[in-house]
């Protein structure tokens, strides 16, 4: 079955990657694999059987309906995927509808904010180059959510691919006509990859999608009921008298 948000066009590319020209992620340097496997998911690495949750840290950000982060939440998804294009004199935001979230990007030259300011969609700014392609530079990005997530075909699995603080995306959008965009996002981050990636794919454009509310936190109880259930099985192994109440997750919601 495919739900109302579900994709319905196909796409015929072997790999969103078009660079390196394998179509395949780069490797992690060695801070980039130390810091790989600090992070914490609900989403198992291959041949991991044995998870545990005790805080609403052991998940990740995706989990807990805070963020998909960047680069990742500007890649497809199986639903939910739509992007809403706004234009303002100055301005282009980029409305994203899985996790509700938008990129006010100025794009009348001004100067980014201090780097003392992280956020998890960093600070961005936009020109046009040859009159028809916005250009988008972001970086003083928080650390934290994966840079790729399960969510996007071809991605490593258990959400664990790092970022550091020198993160930066550019990326081109391209109007190429017939209802067709042209979208194209390079990441660099010389702390955790051993060279940039580049990832290009088409945006189609139906004012025919239905937006639906991107409600992930509402009456959601997965994140406790995953430490309570965790702490239980735990408890059930060792033969102890039961497990500990969970602490409220903050947010309370998980986005899967």
């Amino acid at each position: 079955m495919s739900g109302v948000t579900d994709p319905t066009s196909l796409q015929r590319q072997t790999s969103l990657i078009m660079d390196p020209p394998n179509g395949r992620l780069p490797e992690l340097t060695a801070e980039g694999k130390r810091r790989s496997a600090l992070m914490r998911s609900s989403w198992a690495l291959a041949g991991e059987t044995n998870q545990t949750w005790d805080a609403p840290e052991d998940f990740d950000s995706w989990d807990r309906c805070i963020t998909r982060g960047l680069p990742a939440s500007m890649g497809p998804y199986r639903y939910n995927n739509g992007m809403r294009i706004l234009q303002a004199p100055g301005y282009v935001v980029l409305d994203l509808e899985m996790i509700h979230e938008s990129r006010i990007i100025p794009t009348d030259g001004r100067a980014v904010n201090s780097a003392v300011i992280k956020q998890y969609m960093g600070q961005s700014s936009g020109r046009w180059e040859n009159g028809n392609t916005l250009v988008i530079e972001t970086n003083h990005i928080k650390v934290g959510p994966s840079m790729t997530n399960i969510g996007i075909a071809g991605s490593p699995a258990g959400n664990r691919m790092p970022t550091s603080e020198q993160l930066k995306i550019t990326e081109r959008i391209r109007a190429t006509g017939a209802g067709m965009i042209e979208y194209e996002i390079t990441t660099e981050d010389p702390v955790v990859l051993t060279r940039p990636w580049t990832a290009r794919m088409p945006l189609k454009d139906d004012p025919t999608y239905e937006w639906w509310e991107y409600a992930c936190h509402e009456g959601n109880t997965a994140i406790p009921n995953y430490i309570t259930a965790s702490r239980a099985e735990r408890a059930a192994r060792a033969g102890g008298a039961g497990p500990a109440a969970a602490p409220a997750a903050p947010g309370g919601g998980r986005g899967q």
